[in-house]
């Protein structure tokens, strides 16, 4: 089955979906995901798959193409829970509505899920919603929305739109997203925040790390092309895009620290700072010694992974409050 067949049966289901649905403004049932379909690829779009009817998740659009196949699939509104900007004018030019309510790898929010859970029940659906990769925090959303939004929603089958998507079992705040969350009564749910803004302020260190997370990406492509320049974007240069990653660990280190950063944060991003100019400088080293950018790359990894498992990965306890606070965009 091609691209174009896959997406007119997706648009199909959806159609179908929308039937099932009640008027607008009503509680619309949760159907049982099926963890043994796998997430579909489809144009500008990664890890797609319908939560249930007139919910779906997935990666982040990419360009037209990402916004002409939600256009496919019939949907009308699109969230986004993370911290990068979203691409409001290209959502607009397609006919659809953003809605940016960001989270943080730590877990969902109390109040941010209720937001979220109103706005999936208030907007025109179906909705669209997704964080980056539409691995982790979309997915971890849209499981807070279905316990919100239907009773029969339970814990495991909670759980289930989480293995579906792939979401890692480090995120221990966005796995508990399952148990922290429960049936709203609509009476409830009325007085979550009704205010659904198309671009939120999210703290800068976030925004520094989403640029920071773009290098990383390029890197990776890169680095799976053998360092080579990637058809079709050859403005992506290795040691350029090193040079980038270094210049984003820098300006990160360089926030004014807020009261929940720990001073070793610093120490994380100034040291993956100095290895990224040491992969930029032998990335401009001719000939290319392969393996020593291999060693450098993975000691980034390596450094990245400690960083995000100590300070973003996992509810931190708050110096002015003694206790986890979940939820908290710091990257």
């Amino acid at each position: 089955m091609n691209g174009w067949r896959i997406v007119n049966h997706l648009r199909s289901l959806a159609v179908a979906s929308l039937a099932l649905l009640p008027a607008c403004g009503s509680r619309p049932t949760v159907s049982a995901p099926d963890p043994q379909t796998a997430p579909l690829e489809l144009a500008g779009l990664h890890n797609v798959f319908q939560v249930r009817p007139g919910l779906w998740s997935g990666s982040s659009p990419e360009g037209d193409a990402g916004f002409a196949s939600l256009k496919q699939l019939g949907i009308k509104t699109i969230i986004s829970v993370d911290g990068a900007k979203p691409d409001v004018e290209t959502a607009r030019r397609h006919g659809l509505r953003y809605v940016h309510l960001p989270i943080g790898y730590d877990g969902v929010p109390h109040e941010q899920g209720l937001r979220l859970a109103r706005a999936v029940r208030d907007l025109p659906n179906p909705v669209y919603i997704h964080c980056h990769h539409g691995k982790h925090r979309g997915p971890a959303a849209a499981t807070a929305i279905c316990r919100c939004l239907d009773k029969s929603c339970g814990v495991e089958q909670a759980r289930q739109i989480l293995q579906r998507a792939g979401t890692d079992p480090r995120y221990v705040g966005l796995q508990a997203t399952p148990e922290q969350f429960h049936f709203v009564p609509a009476s409830e749910l009325d007085k979550a925040p009704a205010d659904f803004p198309e671009i939120a302020a999210v703290p800068a260190l976030a925004e520094a790390m989403v640029k920071v997370d773009e290098h990383w990406d390029h890197l990776n492509r890169l680095r799976a092309n053998r360092w080579q320049l990637l058809p079709g974007e050859p403005d992506l240069t290795p040691a350029h895009e090193a040079l980038q990653l270094a210049e984003a660990f820098q300006e990160s280190a360089r926030l004014p620290p807020r009261p929940e950063h720990s001073p070793a944060l610093g120490e994380s991003l100034d040291q993956s700072a100095r290895l990224a100019r040491e992969l930029e400088a032998s990335l401009r080293t001719l000939p290319l010694d392969s393996e020593k950018a291999e060693v450098l790359h993975r000691k980034l990894a390596a450094g990245c992974r400690d960083c995000h498992s100590r300070f973003r990965d996992v509810p931190q306890a708050r110096p002015d409050a003694g206790k986890p606070a979940p939820g908290v965009v710091r990257y």
